[in-house]
């Protein structure tokens, strides 16, 4: 069965950017609920530049080992996701997501995420990542859970775990996505990995380069690699 993401838009019209309550990271729309507060509209900003690259070969789906341990709480984790585009910092809340922290950190460490893309671009909305296959169906070939508060916001920077509609909250795979709207306007369903702390720039650069024709499928216009991701412990 087809492994979609649950962070989809609707498909509507993108520039009003505005999902059913269930809708969620990458193509499950539960159908129905409350529509999401439309983003703020953004100065224009200067492009950063992305290196022109190739589409790097998909890598196998699954075969990752499952982390049993948990991250230190009193210690800082940074993974730096080296990209085409340039340099982004996310540190990572182990303290609000342990599976979640710990399951990504693992993966950082094993190279999961080097020579992967970003294979869905949605223009103020999000980019995403994470996906061995460059599909948007893979994963790690587990699953981990951290249920996130029912406050939670998904504001500009913040960074968080993509599932399928029809995973619990919190469900975690290797997929993240980065916000780069003011306010995504969704449902506190999926897991807190962390914050990007340096970098936002080159994320909203690169979130410049999804196909607006592509509504909420997020096309890329070209690729974006993230040529290695590094773990940073302190």
């Amino acid at each position: 069965m087809t492994r979609l993401l649950a962070l989809s838009l609707c498909l509507a019209a993108l520039v009003a950017v505005s999902c059913g309550g269930d809708d969620d990271e990458d193509g499950d729309a539960g159908g129905g609920g409350e529509a999401a507060a439309q983003p703020k509209q953004r100065e224009e900003q200067p492009r950063q530049g992305c290196r022109e690259v190739e589409q790097p070969q998909p890598k196998p789906d699954g075969g990752a080992k499952k982390p049993s341990a948990k991250l230190d709480s009193a210690k800082t984790y940074r993974v730096v996701l080296e990209t085409s585009c340039g340099n982004i910092t996310i540190r990572l809340d182990q303290k609000s997501s342990p599976n979640s922290a710990a399951s990504f950190a693992s993966l950082t460490r094993a190279g999961f995420y080097d020579g992967t893309v970003f294979h869905r671009i949605v223009p103020g909305f999000v980019i995403q990542g994470g996906d061995p296959t460059g599909t948007g169906t893979g994963g790690p070939g587990y699953s981990v859970r951290d249920k996130p508060p029912a406050g939670t916001v998904y504001t500009e920077g913040v960074v968080a775990m993509a599932k399928t509609a029809v995973e619990p909250a919190g469900t975690s795979g290797s997929q993240f996505y980065i916000v780069t709207a003011p306010d995504a306007g969704l449902p506190p369903d999926y897991a807190l990995l962390g914050k990007v702390v340096k970098g936002i720039d080159v994320a909203l650069a690169i979130g410049e380069l999804g196909d607006p024709a592509s509504g909420g499928a997020g096309t890329p216009l070209q690729p974006v690699v993230i040529e290695k991701a590094r773990l940073y412990v302190s």
